[in-house]
């Protein structure tokens, strides 16, 4: 952060506090339920997508391109949740809301570069079903495991220097009056805002981000399925487009479950009272990663078919090792 701290060459000093105080979710009744909810969401969140992560690892059939972005999209989803979710619920069930400043920025990181990241994964999977519709007797020259472990490795790296940049940025900021955070997390706009000094690169980061990591991906994601679309009705007859269609369903809902609460609540910034606002971008922290392996699970047929191998396999060992103990 020394790049940062030099302010350019000149010699500043700069007001860091001890600590922030996080302090969202003001006023409204019954909040213990919703953070025990949350912690149930967690729990959910962890079981299924350390299943996901399970099945592709063990099935070798699902060593596919797609698989490796699914691979990685249930350990985002279980690296953001454990980030996010333990922290809050300690924060404002607990009343630990009080929180070191390098701490602030770490939790910082890792939530911005898990969402960030989130975001990327769905781009990937769109590009891949892209690819395999529109191109399926090219596609496995074009996407291949290594060609998709490449496009992960280059979106991880982004989204982890687009935090890193974030957190640097706000280590040159002074803060000389009120230092309480009012959000459920961490929040960059939030901290840049409580800023006595010229904040002003800050803001357009928090104006430049969501552009970049949410709705340049958003535009991709939808451009790729109308092309697809308007491809599958000018080329196959009904019955291959609705196959076809059919194999991006659970990435579709994915998408609708990722961006539209995101939509919502950017859309409608001023309009929304503060803790509605608060309440749906938790919410929208959580849901995803506690849908996405049932939606996986549920929609995709070789996850079906791995599953139920693997529990033969399963059941199969176990009987063997009965009959061998009772021998």
């Amino acid at each position: 952060m020394e790049l940062f701290n030099s302010a350019f060459g000149k010699n500043i000093t700069f007001v860091r506090p001890a600590y922030f105080v996080i302090n969202g979710f003001i006023g409204l009744p019954n909040m213990k339920s919703y953070y025990i909810f949350l912690f149930f969401l967690y729990i959910i969140s962890v079981v299924g997508n350390t299943a996901v992560m399970a099945i592709i690892y063990l099935d070798h059939n699902l060593r596919t391109p797609k698989y490796v972005a699914v691979f990685n999209l249930a350990f985002v989803d279980l690296l953001g949740s454990s980030a996010l979710v333990p922290k809050v619920i300690d924060i404002f069930l607990f009343n630990h809301n009080i929180i070191p400043y390098n701490d602030c920025l770490t939790f910082l990181f890792f939530c911005y570069s898990c969402l960030s990241m989130q975001s990327f994964n769905l781009v990937a999977l769109s590009y891949d079903r892209l690819v395999a519709i529109i191109f399926p007797l090219h596609y496995q020259v074009k996407v291949t495991c290594r060609s998709m472990l490449t496009l992960i490795t280059s979106f991880w790296i982004f989204a982890i220097v687009a935090a890193l940049i974030a957190v640097g940025l706000l280590t040159r900021l002074s803060f000389c009056k009120s230092l309480v955070i009012n959000s459920y997390f961490c929040d960059h706009g939030q901290i840049y805002r409580l800023a006595c000094n010229d904040n002003f690169p800050n803001h357009v980061i928090g104006l430049f981000y969501p552009v970049l990591i949410f709705w340049l991906p958003l535009v991709f994601i939808l451009l790729s399925y109308l092309y697809i679309s308007y491809t599958l009705v000018k080329v196959a007859t009904f019955q291959p487009g609705i196959k076809a269609l059919k194999t991006c369903i659970a990435h579709l809902s994915l998408v609708v479950i990722y961006f539209t609460p995101l939509l919502i609540t950017f859309t409608l910034m001023e309009k929304i009272h503060p803790n509605n606002r608060i309440i749906n971008l938790s919410l929208t922290s959580v849901l995803p990663p506690m849908l996405n392996p049932i939606i996986y699970v549920l929609q995709t047929h070789e996850i079906k078919v791995s599953m139920k191998k693997l529990f033969k396999i399963f059941f199969k060992s176990k009987i063997r090792s009965k009959n061998s103990t009772t021998m």
